[in-house]
């Protein structure tokens, strides 16, 4: 039940339009865009080296947050998920599905996205367990935040808090600017975000050959311990 409701989800984002356009088509063309042209100043070394990791980190949070929140909304609202929580599919199956569909998705965008990064000139280096942990991680982190939202807001204002809060983060994240752009008290508290430390964690090991990004990887796990527990306490199913 679990894998046909998985793959039920999964047909449903990848045919939605404006799901694709946070997942795949906004980050590749942020890709491409600022490592071609000289816009932003992302320090030493090539520019893709920079903007990949951030983009992957990007992808994350399109999916596992911002898409995420926004389909589950409508279906809390249209009451489908009220329907499915009375069918023999347990809730915490129905979730177990939508995590799945979420991390079939993101390897798509994994996919995708690396293959244009070579494209461009990305060399990157590592570890390939800390670069899986850290989206691990990140995932759990963002999809705790994303079902939170939805199962307290109505739908549109998830609508629009989702894409308010995607557009910033991708601002004042590290994506694309580099954190030490912002003055030393914003760095701070940017630095403590779930998109900074992925995007920051994912750079260090892609980018520097760092080992296992610890400090980022601890800010990614108390931020999914909270976001996954206070989504299951107050998810509201109708």
């Amino acid at each position: 039940m679990i894998g046909a409701q998985a793959a039920l989800e999964t047909k449903m984002l990848l045919r939605n339009g404006e799901q694709l356009l946070l997942t795949a088509v906004i980050p590749t063309l942020l890709l491409v865009l600022f490592s071609s042209v000289d816009i932003v100043d992302t320090g030493k070394g090539e520019a893709v080296d920079f903007l990949a990791p951030g983009i992957l980190a990007l992808a994350v949070m399109s999916t596992a947050f911002t898409g995420q929140a926004i389909a589950t909304g409508f279906e809390r609202r249209y009451g489908v998920l009220k329907r499915l929580a009375v069918s023999p599919l347990p809730r915490w199956a129905l979730m177990t599905a939508k995590t799945l569909s979420v991390l079939v998705t993101e390897a798509l965008q994994v996919v995708l996205l690396t293959a244009i990064a070579f494209a461009l000139g990305w060399s990157p280096h590592g570890n390939p367990g800390a670069v899986l942990l850290l989206l691990v991680l990140g995932t759990a982190a963002f999809s705790g935040l994303g079902l939170l939202m939805a199962g307290t807001l109505k739908a549109e204002a998830t609508l629009a808090a989702a894409n308010l809060v995607f557009l910033l983060l991708l601002i004042g994240g590290g994506v694309i600017v580099p954190l030490d752009r912002f003055p030393g008290a914003a760095q701070d508290v940017l630095g403590l975000l779930p998109i900074s430390a992925l995007s920051d964690g994912l750079r260090d090991v892609l980018r520097d050959g760092a080992g296992m990004p610890w400090g980022d990887l601890g800010i990614l796990a108390v931020w999914a311990v909270l976001g996954l527990a206070a989504a299951g306490r107050f998810f509201r199913w109708e």
